[in-house]
């Protein structure tokens, strides 16, 4: 094992994808967790991130050794994005399955591509066109199940936080001088204030099994997971780091299966892999266009 981690270390290429992957792993188990954790959604969204400022404070100097300036526009931009993703993650997955949230959410790569064409003057491809009429067809196979099972809302919140995930993502590259850990601890701070006053309307059941995944949502889950991504997409290329973190959808319903036993329909599955497809499909071809061009 001593001999291993060195060569691991001096791959950076290889450490990328480690650190993505261990990244998607950690960011799998949040469906589960929220789910246990017996909370207002706020409140939770709230707790896990005021401990997340603090693992990113402890590794700013590491994640981002070079100085930078802080500039208050790409903080807010981005950070106002990121924050209404995981707000609205939180409450979806108090309201539907967690493998409608994580499978609507992952369609969030196609519309960032086409917020990249509004904002930022850059045109879809063909393989964009084709792969949009995909993850609507997954989309039409989970909504269809959340107006069978009474789940609209939530999964609407699901479509929406991948929305807002892909709006982060514009805001980041239209800023790109900007330090994506203070983007990170920006979007936490934003957070940890929208949850205030439901600390007060519905204040926590205070148990050892809630405290236990609040410190692990936090430290770890948002962290830790966090720093892993920001390390990462430094040393992998975007569709390599999309590709690895593939994992993530198929983890989380899989851990939420095992602990709570909530199993996805069959029109959720479907469906998830149909936008799955779709996106990994459209990220490798545009990776092959790239590469043709530059050749």
């Amino acid at each position: 094992m001593n001999n291993i981690y060195p060569v691991i270390i001096k791959n950076r290429h290889t450490a990328g994808q480690l650190a993505i992957m261990f990244c998607a792993i950690l960011w799998s188990t949040s469906g589960l967790t929220i789910k246990l954790i017996d909370w207002h959604p706020a409140v939770i969204t709230g707790g896990r991130c005021f401990l997340a400022i603090f693992v990113l404070l402890v590794m700013r100097p590491y994640l981002q050794p070079k100085k930078q300036p802080i500039k208050a526009i790409p903080l807010l931009s981005a950070g106002i994005w990121y924050a209404a993703t995981m707000i609205l993650f939180v409450n979806a997955n108090k309201l539907t399955a967690s493998a409608n949230v994580i499978m609507l959410q992952y369609a969030a790569p196609l519309w960032a591509c086409f917020m990249g064409w509004y904002f930022l003057k850059e045109k879809p491809q063909v393989e964009h066109w084709f792969a949009l009429l995909f993850v609507g067809l997954g989309m039409f196979l989970v909504f269809y199940n959340g107006l069978a099972g009474g789940s609209l809302l939530g999964d609407s919140l699901a479509l929406l936080s991948g929305i807002a995930f892909a709006a982060n993502s514009i805001a980041l590259r239209k800023h790109k001088d900007s330090s994506p850990v203070d983007v990170l601890i920006a979007s936490y701070i934003i957070c940890v204030m929208y949850s205030i006053p439901f600390f007060f309307l519905y204040p926590p059941h205070i148990t050892t099994g809630s405290i236990i995944g609040i410190l692990y949502m936090g430290l770890l889950q948002i962290g830790v997971a966090s720093a892993f991504f920001i390390y990462g997409i430094k040393h992998v290329t975007a569709v390599q780091s999309m590709l690895t973190s593939a994992i993530e959808p198929v983890l989380n319903p899989l851990w939420v299966l095992i602990v709570t036993g909530e199993k996805p329909a069959l029109l959720v599955i479907a469906g998830g892999c149909i936008i799955m497809s779709a996106v990994i499909f459209s990220s490798l071809m545009g990776r092959r266009r790239a590469l043709q061009q530059n050749s």
